[in-house]
């Protein structure tokens, strides 16, 4: 079973009959890369019950603003939110809506909410087609709400017109070309290495380097959100989890490289952007080393993990995109794609990301600037941006060398 990938989506649910229709449009929302919580109105409920919806989305549900109070739900799911879904959306909800009111859970969460919202109208003919809900309707687009248009067809009992709620298929295609969120990368899976590693010295001191993992955790936050199946293993960082990604936690070179060994079989895309120390001591003492013993430390090389995965992929034939990080110490652009054109070609890799690390500049840092280097020889220059932006175009570039996209 794949991991849960992505996106924050509330699905409403509207106190219509086509509530039970929206159990299958759940489970497809989730095969689609979103992570779902139900807000049901209460009416709904009879319907389609809580269990129902807590056993399809895996996730408490609510319906009142006066459960889980502590958390303050009408306030967080909001803020949580990338998307909200109404689904169906009946007369009475959407009129509720249009004049602001918030006398549940979910119009509350409407309310507090800055998400893009979309609505699945299913009710009678008669209903969709009154005066009243033809403003109410308006109101709602005039304020950026998107709405699909009902489908024709049979209704509860033997009536037959415009109102039925749409086919599951059709609602996935309307969030796309509404919401224009990107799957892109769903079905792939994408392994992620970040942060800096560790080399022990005694059982309380090591070798390691600046890095914070924030680039690393750009990257595994962008392939999420595009609906990719992410690892990160992650080294020394004080990053917070992602849901929806699997964390490996690892410390020292070697344990990168298992790590890596193990979870990168089967990806489609590997992500080198760990910092890795490039030298660990000979030997590491069991025992804390007393301070007057500290008079020097015999270091041995450790292994370029990069350029030793990219030989083994090959040799097995593996077809795998492989990026990899190069930070550098020059101030000179022209020497920083020099070195970085030399890495790639040495390391075999498809892609490298460079920049300039002099002076401590790019470590635990909000912004990078460096350049992107193809093993075609096309360079893309990033100019003081942030991590999360220049994640977007390193697995756009990255997303061009894998088939089948």
């Amino acid at each position: 079973m794949g991991f849960p990938r992505g996106r924050e989506l509330i699905l409403g649910i509207g106190a219509g009959i086509a509530a039970y229709k929206s159990c299958e449009l759940l489970r497809r929302l989730l095969d689609n890369g979103f992570l779902v919580t139900v807000v049901p109105t209460p009416n709904s409920l009879n319907f389609v019950g809580s269990a129902t919806w807590q056993a399809l989305s895996h996730r408490p549900v609510y319906s009142q603003v006066w459960e889980n109070i502590p958390d303050v739900p009408h306030i967080a799911l909001g803020e949580k939110a990338h998307l909200i879904l109404i689904a169906p959306a009946t007369a009475d909800l959407m009129a509720r809506i249009a004049h602001g009111r918030a006398d549940d859970l979910l119009t509350n969460t409407v309310l507090s909410s800055a998400a893009p919202i979309l609505m699945i109208p299913a009710m009678h003919p008669k209903m969709w087609l009154n005066p009243a809900t033809v403003e109410n309707v308006k109101t709602l687009r005039d304020r950026g709400i998107f709405i699909m248009e009902p489908s024709i067809g049979r209704l509860t009992g033997s009536d037959v017109g415009v109102g039925r709620f749409p086919e599951t298929q059709e609602i996935i295609d309307f969030i796309e070309e509404s919401y224009g969120y990107r799957s892109d990368l769903l079905g792939k899976k994408v392994v992620i290495t970040g942060g800096g590693t560790r080399e022990p010295i005694d059982p309380v001191r090591y070798i390691g380097n600046r890095s914070s993992g924030k680039q690393g955790y750009a990257l595994a936050y962008n392939a999420a959100m595009r609906g990719a199946e992410v690892i990160l293993i992650q080294a020394a960082t004080t990053t917070p989890a992602i849901e929806g990604i699997r964390t490996i936690e690892i410390e020292s070179a070697s344990n990168l490289f298992d790590a890596m060994k193990e979870h990168t079989e089967g990806a489609d895309l590997v992500i080198m952007s760990a910092a890795v120390s490039d030298a660990k001591p000979s030997l590491v003492a069991k025992t804390k080393i007393k301070k007057g013993d500290l008079g020097s430390i015999a270091l041995e090389e450790n292994p370029d993990l990069i350029a030793e995965f990219t030989r083994m992929r090959r040799e097995k034939g593996i077809n795998q995109v492989i990026v990899g990080f190069a930070a550098e110490t020059t101030s000179s652009y022209d020497d920083l794609i020099t070195l970085g054109r030399q890495k790639l070609v040495r390391k075999d890799l498809d892609l490298i990301y460079v920049n300039s690390v002099e002076d401590g500049a790019i470590f635990a840092e909000e912004n990078t600037e460096g350049a992107i280097i193809l093993r075609s020889g096309s360079v893309f220059k990033i100019e003081n941006m942030s991590k999360y932006e220049m994640a977007e175009i390193l697995i756009n570039k990255a997303l061009e060398r894998i088939p089948n996209v």
